[in-house]
């Protein structure tokens, strides 16, 4: 496994993290520690969750696998999203950010948090009041570093810029959706940390499950997929054109004694900017198999191919 500074950060964190977004929902406490078992055997030293995973059950699931390990790994959660009704049960305030903290500390049962992330941007709260309340966190010992998901490249450099004026912490990561099918952020969000030092941490590598072949044109989604059961995503993601570029992007890869998931994973860790590939997994032989597709380094020419299959240059 490699490991990579978390943006120019000092924290190190393998090249593929696990997503824990289905502990608490489609895993079970058995099956968790299952799977976070086989990450520690793989080297994966990164796991990323969020209060909302499974309503707290992720955390709570969690806590009893990763104790053992706890000194070498590093715990990445997230906070923002409405966990009540109410106006005090979500958001980016001082006064929510404090109690989501505590809780989030009980439920994983720690002293403190490696990564503490903002979920989402909240308008209702100044930038500065949060990054203040992050200061804070940092400053007791109960959070490490922090960093923003979710963020557009206009807002990672207010948050920057508040921080470096204020001489508040500054955010060290950004987790947004970033594949080879979602190219989004390269228009602004990826100058954006590039500029400010920030490491990505991208999710979704797999764009829910299309690039790995499973969804074929002319065929059902396979039921319990991602993309199965009138998925409001499958539209958005199952076409003609995605398709299209899918047996462009399988043949390139066979050509080069590669799979379809090597190379998804390849030309995210292929990029200097990316610090860990976020993936989540429900079975141990999915664990083994993430850890294992993030070690083709692709060269400029083959970058710059893939780029043209996808009408990128």
């Amino acid at each position: 496994m490699e490991y990579r500074n978390l943006g120019n950060s000092g924290l190190q964190v393998s090249v593929v993290g696990l997503g824990c977004n289905n502990f608490g929902g489609r895993v079970d406490a058995a099956q968790t520690k299952v799977v976070v078992d086989k990450c520690i055997e793989m080297g994966i030293t990164l796991f990323d969750t969020a209060d909302i995973y499974g309503r707290g059950k992720s955390e709570e699931f969690m806590a009893p696998a990763i104790k053992p390990h706890r000194r070498n790994i590093v715990i990445a959660t997230k906070a923002a999203a409405s966990m009540g009704e109410g106006p005090y049960w979500s958001g980016l305030s001082r006064r929510y950010l404090m109690d989501a903290l505590d809780e989030s500390l009980r439920r994983l049962q720690t002293d403190y948090i490696d990564l503490y992330q903002v979920h989402f941007p909240d308008p209702k709260t100044p930038v500065d009041e949060t990054l203040r309340a992050l200061d804070d966190m940092v400053r007791s010992g109960k959070v490490r570093y922090i960093g923003c998901s979710n963020f557009a490249g206009w807002q990672v450099v207010e948050a920057d810029w508040t921080s470096r004026t204020e001489h508040l912490s500054r955010f060290v990561s950004a987790q947004n959706e970033y594949s080879l099918l979602q190219r989004a952020p390269e228009r602004e969000l990826i100058p954006a940390i590039q500029k400010y030092g920030l490491g990505l941490l991208p999710y979704f590598p797999l764009a829910s499950g299309f690039l790995t072949g499973k969804y074929r044109p002319n065929e059902a989604a396979p039921e319990g997929t991602r993309l199965g059961g009138g998925s409001p995503m499958a539209g958005r993601i199952l076409n003609e054109g995605n398709y299209d570029m899918l047996v462009k992007l399988e043949t390139f890869a066979q050509e080069r004694g590669h799979t379809m998931i090597e190379l998804a994973f390849g030309w995210l860790a292929s990029k200097p900017y990316v610090s860990s590939v976020i993936a989540g997994a429900t079975k141990p032989e999915q664990v083994e198999q993430n850890a294992t597709s993030a070690g083709w380094r692709m060269t400029a020419e083959e970058m710059t191919e893939v780029d043209e299959i996808m009408g990128k240059k």
